[in-house]
């Protein structure tokens, strides 16, 4: 099971296996008149749509496991009101194609290969959700002159303990089955919303997940850029009973332990559960837009 990324496989993925192709003839202009620029990258043997369009300071959004470019458009439309910002789908997700392999150093290769096409004025604000902050975190590792700061959503949590025990393998497995046959069954083949992953692609990712954050840590005390997070309180859910409220409180005890080693990273606690990106986006988009206005003050 992959925990870190290869960085020379990584870093080799920017000279040799690049290409971008226009999706739909490079650009269009969208229903607030703005330009947006759509195009495919193909490396590996996956295709990555990519979608760019705002103004202001350039802004990368990734999406992260079981999300879609096209189920973040509410975040991404507020963004780009201050922001040139750019978005994509990982591989098996939405628009892109699906790959024979599934990791986490497979995602980070799309991203590296995003990156690395982008032509952008300045360093990007990196915004990751989920897994895409997880992605953020090692991006940024890797690659420090370009990214300017990271806002990491619901993710790249340096928990103390894993997320999944033997005791909730059973259940995160029928959570796996069922998000599985839902996407199946409620999304059509090759709309902007799909995810081709299985239900064993799923649980494995979220355990590789589990590893990955186990050594986060040492990704962070790389990082020098500013760092903000915005978490959900009820990552879980608010039951009082079953597993949400040690995950919720193992949850909270990992930015705990983020913020005692590094103690310059922001929180913002949200009182919501995981998709917090789709239920308050006005409220994570105003966090990020008042980090960059004197009058902004982050809430703890």
């Amino acid at each position: 099971m992959t925990t870190q990324s290869d960085a020379t496989k990584v870093a080799g993925l920017r000279q040799r296996t690049i290409t971008a192709i226009p999706s739909d003839g490079g650009e269009r202009a969208d229903e607030d008149d703005r330009t947006m620029r759509h195009f495919t990258i193909h490396h590996h043997g996956v295709r990555i749509p990519v979608s760019r369009g705002g103004r202001g300071r350039p802004l990368v959004l990734c999406p992260g496991l079981n999300s879609t470019e096209a189920d973040l458009h509410k975040l991404t439309a507020l963004l780009r009101r201050d922001h040139d910002v750019v978005t994509f789908d990982l591989r098996g997700h939405g628009l892109a194609s699906a790959a024979d392999r599934y990791s986490f150093d497979a995602f980070l290769g799309d991203l590296v290969a995003v990156l690395a096409e982008l032509d952008l004025p300045t360093a990007p604000v990196f915004v990751g959700y989920s897994l895409g902050a997880d992605l953020a975190v090692h991006y940024a590792a890797e690659f420090p002159d370009a990214v300017a700061e990271l806002v990491l959503i619901d993710g790249a949590n340096p928990l103390p303990e894993p997320f999944i025990t033997e005791a909730d393998l059973a259940e995160f497995r029928a959570m796996a089955d069922d998000l599985a046959t839902r996407q199946e069954a409620e999304l059509a083949k090759g709309t902007a919303h799909q995810v081709l992953l299985t239900a064993q692609n799923i649980l494995d990712l979220n355990l590789e997940i589990d590893v990955v954050r186990s050594a986060i840590l040492d990704q962070y005390r790389r990082i020098d850029h500013p760092i903000r997070m915005i978490m959900s309180t009820s990552i879980a859910g608010d039951s009082t009973e079953g597993r949400a409220p040690r995950h919720n409180q193992l949850w909270r005890g990992g930015i705990e332990r983020l913020v005692r080693e590094r103690p310059h990273v922001l929180t913002h606690w949200l009182d919501t559960d995981h998709r917090l990106v789709f239920t308050h986006a006005p409220e994570i988009a105003e966090i990020i837009r008042s980090a960059h206005h004197p009058a902004g003050k982050p809430t703890c």
